[in-house]
């Protein structure tokens, strides 16, 4: 309308000008300056009607555009609505993409920008914010918004932190503009909490205490090392006034300088744990002032305590368990007691059962012992610790197999020892006969039997070599009814029996640890060619004596054999002599 108005002035100008110049110059100059003026006029008029065409085509245009404009604000309310309402059915069923910094939750975003996913769009505004936050100088409100055609833009000295579109808009029930000012704010607050925790004046704290700690560290450590320096003379001369050896019987378990040894030994490993305890207070609080490190302490620091905090924990859900195992041995802890009274009294004879020898009492005991203990552990096992796991399992079987490879010989031993608890074929201090062993018998375990022999030779023998052999029992035998002793001697023909049996009896009574009753009895064993073979029975209950009466016996025999003039060598020998004198004694020659 401006340019209208400009138009028509011109054109009222032209015309009075023209008139007044008509009116007033001379005709030469007055057309030459009239042409002048009336072609700048004329320029000017083709100028503003050019721009006055412009302006109507302007305008024809805008008219245009208002209609079809129009048109679409129509379709887009309607798709607006649209989307609107498919947002409010998808809100419940999408969780979006949460911005979170240093665990806290800034915002959500839910949709896509272009071909860029929301968890993207939080990816790259989180790394920005922490760069941000990281560095050493930040200004108070760096942050603010650049309003564009099609988002609104979070921005922090010229870089892009977070782009705010529509869809967000709709999603938040804001418009963009409003809720990238709301984001900006939170972010803003977001950036500068890091800030004051990684930036520059925090830093310097930080090293003074750094420089603090280390300090006071280095002097405690000084400080402990003196002190214990300082007292190690007097705690050694406590040790040496106070301590006295400690003696069990007649061992002298620890004399006074081994426990002065212990004790200085645990006075420094005292001083070492002092300073390990000082060293770990002092380390994680340093690792704890700097930010960067901070995780570092809770590393170190877990490192220290879990294993403390895990075991606790075991032990307390170990409880319910442990006192059922309590419980359990406790009552197989009775149960042997009682079964070992009834043992001691059986033993004792204090208590007789028909068809239980006392001896039996205390193998008894000891087998009921492990079919109990075996019991007891079989009900104690799945109470135990990671009992249920795979290794324990297969440790468990491995131990088995080891001991049932290698006990092959121990379980045969161990068999036999019971079956001869059973069997009672002898008993300790009894006077055996095991293969070419004879002696007495002076212990008797369930894997080994020892025996003494006559030269006091001590002999040991597996249990399962000793149920393999012969045994006899001489002590069993002369408790019972007396062990025969008997000798041979060969006589000639020339003497006569009953003077050879007078003899040999008269021996027999003479000899030590011979019974009376039964009688002694001879008997003729053989007929030879040139002799009579004689035997001699007598009745001993001197079982460990039986070498000495042995002995005695056959001295007896000499002697009686000699005072009678009865030559014992044999009569084939003496037949022929050949003028060799009688095979005695000078004393007993007549």
């Amino acid at each position: 309308m401006k340019k209208v108005l400009q138009y028509c002035f011109l054109t009222f100008l032209v015309g009075m000008v023209s008139a007044s110049l008509s009116a007033q110059e001379p005709a030469d100059t007055a057309d030459k300056e009239r042409d002048s003026v009336i072609s700048d006029l004329n320029s000017q008029l083709q100028d503003l009607s050019l721009q006055l065409q412009d302006m109507n085509m302007q305008n024809i245009m805008l008219q245009e555009e208002l209609e079809r404009t129009g048109h679409k604000v129509k379709m887009d309310s309607i798709s607006l609505a649209k989307r609107i309402s498919l947002i409010d059915s998808l809100r419940a069923l999408t969780p979006g993409a949460p911005l979170v910094v240093d665990g806290d939750t800034l915002l959500r975003l839910y949709a896509r920008r272009g071909g860029v996913t929301a968890e993207s769009r939080v990816k790259v505004a989180k790394d920005k914010i922490e760069e941000l936050g990281h560095r050493l100088t930040l200004s108070t409100d760096s942050l603010y918004v650049f309003e564009g055609d099609f988002s609104s833009d979070i921005m922090a000295s010229g870089e892009l932190i977070l782009s705010i579109i529509d869809t967000d808009g709709l999603w938040a029930g804001k418009s963009r503009a409003e809720l990238a000012a709301d984001y900006t704010q939170v972010i803003q607050a977001k950036v500068n909490e890091i800030h004051d925790e990684y930036g520059l004046q925090r830093k310097l704290r930080s090293l003074c205490w750094a420089a603090v700690i280390i300090v006071v560290q280095v002097i405690l450590l000084i400080l402990t090392n003196r002190l214990f320096h300082r007292w190690k003379g007097h705690v050694m001369r406590l040790i040496v006034r106070r301590l006295k050896p400690i003696v069990l019987k007649d061992y002298e378990f620890l004399n006074v300088h081994k426990q002065g040894i212990i004790f200085m030994s645990l006075y420094k490993g005292l001083r070492y744990y002092l300073i390990l305890l000082q060293l770990c207070v002092s380390i994680p609080l340093l690792f704890s002032i700097f930010p960067e490190t901070e995780k570092i302490t809770y590393t170190v620091l877990g490192y220290i305590w879990n294993p403390f905090k895990n075991i606790l924990l075991s032990v307390a859900n170990y409880i319910p368990s442990l006192c059922q195992i309590f419980v359990i041995w406790l009552c197989f802890h009775y149960l042997l007691r009682l079964i070992r009274y009834f043992a001691d009294e059986i033993e004792q004879e204090h208590l007789k059962i028909n068809g239980f020898y006392p001896d039996w009492a205390k193998p008894s005991y000891y087998i009921l012992r492990v079919l109990l203990y075996s019991l007891m552990i079989v009900m104690i096992w799945p109470l135990l610790p990671n009992s249920d796991s795979q290794v324990f399992q297969g440790v468990s079987v491995f131990i088995g197999i080891v001991v049932s490879l290698g006990s092959t010989s121990i379980v045969g031993n161990l068999m036999a020892g019971l079956v001869m608890t059973y069997m009672r074929p002898f008993h300790i201090g009894d006077y055996i006969k095991v293969g070419d062993t004879v002696g007495e018998v002076i212990e008797k375990t369930v894997f080994v039997t020892r025996i003494r022999t006559r030269k006091n030779e001590v002999i040991t023998i597996q249990n399962s070599n000793l149920m393999a052999s012969q045994t006899s029992n001489y002590s069993v035998a002369a408790r019972s009814y007396g062990i025969i002793v008997h000798t041979k001697v060969t006589i000639g023909y020339d003497v006569p029996w009953q003077k050879v049996k007078d003899i040999m009896e008269s021996a027999a009574f003479a000899t030590p640890g011979i019974k009376h009753k039964p009688h002694p009895f001879l008997m003729i064993t053989a007929l030879d060619d040139f002799y009579v073979e004689y035997e001699i029975n007598a009745y001993t209950d001197e079982a460990v004596k039986l070498p000495a009466v042995y002995s005695a016996l056959h001295g007896n025999l000499l002697n009686r054999f000699f005072e009678e003039g009865v030559e014992i060598m044999s009569p084939h020998i003496y037949a022929r002599r050949d003028g060799i004198d009688l095979q005695m004694p000078e004393s007993f020659k007549s």
